[in-house]
């Protein structure tokens, strides 16, 4: 595994599932989206799709993707990926605080990994969560929307419909799950560069950023009958919110929490020497 200058502490996994991982390009997509329909696809990613979805056809669905997020993804977790979490009682100090909601990111490192984060920080309630758009069209669509994915829009009157969208997300106090490394590196150990939307997001919403990074164990006893020899189970860590402080100027106050969460994931998977920065812009 090709990772620079990287470092861990001693007794951190670093899992080798036969990837080979960029070193030049942070943000080179690894995972390919199977198209379902037409090469179109189903959805066309415009001020057209309902990033509101007001539906009886969608709210009905809704009762299904309940079912199919918590009694069978969710325990597709734990037992296929052995997942564990800790640190969930820091937020507890912050309950009053979180009232009005959160933008929780993490690291991108497996395909049900958005509800792992939702286990740990809202469990049963709605969280909404930006996704790449393509992946809409492909095979997993339904249970994207289930989850609460909401595609990035493809044109300008999209990105008018989703930012409306959000605003009444927000209003609502729901709460939002972004993963600033944007693509998915499958069982990748060190945190990549982040980009500035989730950040941006956040500060616009006035609502604390939530780091957690998933970290890695070897796959050991019961764990074994459900997985491949290779894959390692996962371990989802919490940490403490971050808050902005809106009195210094946004780009500086930006950058600032972004070093300040990169570096908490950075702390909190075992990482002594990470090889990448923490923006997108070095």
């Amino acid at each position: 595994m090709k990772f620079g200058t990287f470092r861990v502490k001693e007794g951190v996994h670093i899992p080798d599932i036969g990837i080979d991982y960029p070193t030049d390009d942070p943000f080179r997509r690894l995972v390919q989206v199977q198209v379902e329909d037409s090469s179109t696809g189903r959805y066309q990613f415009d001020e057209t799709f309902p990033y509101l979805d007001q539906s009886l056809n969608y709210k009905f669905n809704t009762i299904g993707g309940f079912f199919v997020k918590w009694f069978m993804i969710a325990i597709h977790n734990r037992c296929h990926y052995g997942l564990k979490i800790v640190g969930q009682r820091k937020l507890r100090r912050f309950r009053k605080q979180l009232r009005k909601g959160a933008v929780c990111i993490c690291n991108h490192v497996f395909i049900f990994d958005a509800l792992g984060v939702n286990s740990a920080v809202q469990r049963f309630k709605r969280v909404w969560i930006p996704m790449y758009a393509k992946h809409f069209n492909g095979k997993s669509s339904w249970i994207l929307r289930q989850a609460g994915g909401i595609p990035l829009p493809e044109t300008r009157g999209g990105i008018r419909k989703f930012n409306e969208a959000f605003d009444e997300y927000n209003r609502r106090k729901q709460w939002f799950i972004i993963f600033p490394e944007e693509v998915r590196w499958d069982m990748y150990v060190p945190i990549r560069p982040f980009r500035i939307g989730a950040f941006s997001m956040a500060y616009k919403y006035d609502r604390p950023i939530i780091p957690l990074v998933y970290s890695y164990r070897e796959r050991k006893g019961i764990y074994r009958l459900f997985g491949k020899k290779n894959q390692p189970c996962v371990t989802l860590h919490v940490g403490e919110p971050i808050w902005f402080d809106k009195n210094t100027p946004r780009k500086s106050e930006l950058d600032r929490v972004r070093q300040l969460a990169h570096d908490a994931m950075v702390r909190m998977a075992g990482i002594e020497v990470n090889p990448w920065p923490a923006g997108d812009e070095e």
